[in-house]
This record gives C-alpha cells, sequence and structure tokens, in this order.
C-alpha cells in the first residue's frame, strides 16, 4: 500500500490536536491555490471580483478533494468560516483601500470568523469523525451521495457565503465615509457573535451537566435557534452596512439567501433529529419560538 494511502487509514488513531493540524495544513494549501490563481487571473486582465470567485472555488474544490481523501465531508466544515475574513482582508491588499467603511468589515469579518472557527474548535471530535448531516446523506443517497456531496454540500455554501459578501466586498472604495447607518450596521455585526459566543457557552455548558437533553435555558428559552439567529444576522449587519452608502438594490439578495439557507435547510434538520432523539422537544418547540 502507498505510504500516503497507509496515514490515512491510520485516521482513527489521529488525537484531536493531529486532525487540527491537519486541518489546518489542508487550509493553507486551499487558500495558496485560491491566491495564486486570483493573482494569476488579474494578471491577465479578469475582473477581480470574478477572479476572487475563481479563487474561492479553486479553494472549495482543493478541500472537497480532501474530504474524498479522508472519506470525511466534515473537512469542509471550518471553510465558511475561514474564507471571509481572508478574502476580505486580501481585497483590502489587492485594492489599496484602508477606508473607515473597510476597517469596519475587517473588524467585523475577522471578530465574527474567529467566533465561528473557536466553536467548531471545540466541537471538532477529529478527522475520523463526520458531522452526523453527512453520515445521513451517505445513507439515505449512496448512489448520487458524491453529486450531493461536491455540489450540495459543498459547493453551495460557498456560493452563498461569496453572494452574501459581495456587499461588503463593494465598500472597499477610496471615496466612501462611513455614515450612522453604517454604524449601525456595524453594531449589528459585532452585536451577532457576541450572542453566538453566549449561546455557545450557555450550550456547552448545559450539555456538560445534562448529557442527552435539549438546551433550554439562557438564550436557548428565547429562540430555539440562538446561533443560527447570530449567523443569519452577522450578513444583515454586513449588507446594512453596504445599504447605508449605495441603498437598496439587488444585492439585498445575499442575505436573503442566507437567511433561505438557515430557515430552509439548516434548521428543518437539526429540529427534525432533536425531535427524534430529546425527549420534551416537541413541547419545547412549541412554546419557544423559532430564531427571537
Amino acid at each position: 500500500m502507498h505510504p500516503l494511502l497507509t496515514i490515512i487509514n491510520m485516521k482513527q488513531t489521529y488525537s484531536k490536536s493531529c486532525s487540527i493540524a491537519l486541518i489546518a495544513a489542508i487550509y493553507l494549501l486551499s487558500i495558496a491555490a485560491g491566491i495564486f490563481l486570483f493573482f494569476r487571473l488579474t494578471a491577465v486582465a479578469v475582473p477581480p471580483l470574478w477572479a476572487l470567485f475563481c479563487a474561492d472555488v479553486l479553494a472549495t474544490v482543493v478541500i472537497w478533494l480532501f474530504g474524498l481523501l479522508y472519506e470525511n465531508v466534515s473537512v469542509y466544515d471550518p471553510y465558511w468560516s475561514v474564507f471571509p475574513p481572508v478574502a476580505f482582508l486580501l481585497w483590502a491588499f489587492y485594492t489599496h483601500t484602508w477606508s473607515l467603511p473597510v476597517v469596519l468589515v475587517l473588524v467585523a469579518s475577522w471578530y465574527w470568523g474567529w467566533r465561528l472557527t473557536r466553536n467548531w474548535a471545540i466541537t471538532f471530535k477529529g478527522i475520523a469523525h463526520e458531522d452526523w448531516r453527512y453520515t445521513q446523506y451517505r445513507s439515505k443517497h449512496p448512489a448520487i451521495f458524491h453529486i450531493i456531496n461536491f455540489f450540495g454540500l459543498n459547493m453551495m455554501p460557498t456560493l452563498v457565503v461569496f453572494l452574501a459578501m459581495l456587499p461588503a466586498l463593494l465598500l472597499y472604495n477610496q471615496g466612501l465615509s462611513a455614515n450612522l447607518l453604517t454604524g449601525l450596521g456595524f453594531l449589528v455585526c459585532l452585536t451577532a457573535p457576541t450572542i453566538q459566543l453566549i449561546a455557545d457557552k450557555q450550550i456547552h455548558d448545559f450539555r456538560a451537566a445534562h448529557p442527552g437533553q435539549y438546551c433550554n435555558v439562557g438564550l436557548w428559552k428565547r429562540g430555539r435557534h440562538p446561533n443560527y439567529f447570530g449567523e443569519i444576522l452577522f450578513w444583515w449587519g454586513m449588507w446594512v452596512m453596504y445599504a447605508s452608502l449605495f441603498g437598496l438594490n439587488w444585492l439585498i439578495l445575499g442575505p436573503i439567501a442566507m437567511t433561505a439557507l438557515f430557515l430552509g435547510i439548516s434548521i428543518p434538520l437539526m429540529e427534525k433529529r432533536q425531535l427524534k432523539n430529546k425527549p420534551g422537544y416537541a413541547e419545547y418547540r412549541k412554546q419557544t419560538r423559532i430564531l427571537i
């Protein structure tokens, strides 16, 4: 057997720290590939936004390939929180724009990305563990799983996030200055991951004290999915920052698509699992609103 395959087949023995180091190496490779493609495309006069989009797609493909190699779709999970902060910073260097709106975007996106990546690292169980949603797709749709994997589980979230990023990317203009509404959008962007941080702490503490039960304390008493609420809120905050300077236009589709993704896919999947595995969840569901 090839030495590389031997190492991959030993993934069950990887410690958590070793698995995180592996994921970090994969992501450094994918980001390097994306940045290389970005500058190659801009060098031949491809419009920069299209070049950034192609870099995003290539980075996703690299991660997807490693997911195939390790037979674990969860390799993609941190990409959601890693790409936007890196892309926003790359865009600032490329456009040589460091205006106040850009600084606000960078601060908000790195805070948001730090919180989400931190929560992933806390809950990450190792390269041998695949998220239950992906194993469910594997078992229910074996014949078309690889199609679902590439287009639905990897590429579709990448496209939705990029669409949601567009309003912030278009704030990179030297002539723009912030106003009160821009500041409000920034405040929303800071509030969103703060809500998620609080929700993370509450649910981790609750699960440690009450294994196997659904969390109904703190923010989880006010809404069934405060972490998803924070995620949706963040992207609406980014759009408010853009709308404060450019007004209402088709780019509102970004936060709308993000909201639809959670309300139409992520939350229904989670709720179905909770109803099946957590006694009393049906009653909690009746008494508690979905987001707020």
